[in-house]
């Protein structure tokens, strides 16, 4: 049989999704190197900033993958007082979650002042964000992608944050990992990149060894766990 390892970085990474967008909204890593520069004490007033500070309360974060992450970031946007709206499929039971706005598409990538990616890479998620999608966004939209760097065709991308046609990118995962010398985006403004580390907290790597601890230990006693298949 063939064994399952359970989404055991959930949080992890639906944590890291809201951290890179408030980080997108908030400056506060850029404010702080600021203020170790000598800016504030320097300062003729007792506060400034040098990028727009952007309120979460009142904005839509559409969310393409409505899984068990798709879900821990809707619960974490809502709590920051923003609406939520994802993409409508026949897999999921809307009713379940009636604080969620279910949309097509197209109107999800056009009306969302945030759109997170949480669905796996498939053919037919490949490059799902692409130059089309990036030019129906919103100017003033940021794109946060926390799940498989596939899901966005990079050059696009950059060349979207460079055209100023999104405001800005929060990226956990890229196209190649390690990625290229030549990636455009190390080029792109407003654009964060961490190391694939959505999933890395140490809570979420202790959940992960207890859980195939658990898996082997079940398969040697005969009684399986997190079964896919027979």
């Amino acid at each position: 049989p063939v064994t399952n390892i359970p989404a055991y970085g959930t949080r992890s990474a639906a944590q890291m999704t809201m951290a890179l967008l408030l980080e997108l909204t908030q400056r506060v890593g850029a404010h702080s190197e600021s203020v170790m520069r000598g800016d504030w004490m320097r300062c003729p007033d007792f506060c400034y900033w040098q990028h727009p500070l952007i309120e979460l309360e009142g904005l839509t974060m559409g969310i393409i993958g409505f899984g068990r992450i798709g879900q821990a970031v809707a619960s974490m946007a809502r709590a920051f007082g923003m609406k939520v709206q994802s993409v409508a499929r026949d897999s999921i039971n809307q009713e379940e979650h009636p604080e969620v706005d279910w949309v097509e598409f197209d109107e999800l990538t056009a009306t969302s002042d945030v759109i997170s990616l949480h669905c796996p890479l498939t053919p037919e998620t490949q490059y799902l964000i692409n130059e089309a999608r990036l030019r129906c966004m919103k100017s003033s939209a940021f794109l946060l992608n926390t799940s498989r760097g596939p899901l966005v065709d990079e050059r696009a991308l950059a060349d979207a944050l460079m055209d100023g046609k999104i405001a800005g990118a929060g990226i956990d995962v890229m196209e190649v990992e390690p990625p290229r010398s030549e990636s455009l985006l190390y080029q792109a403004p407003n654009c964060l990149i961490t190391p694939h580390i959505a999933w890395a907290t140490s809570a979420a790597r202790k959940r992960l060894l207890q859980m195939a601890v658990t898996n082997l230990k079940g398969y040697l006693d005969g009684s399986l766990k997190n079964v896919v298949n027979l």
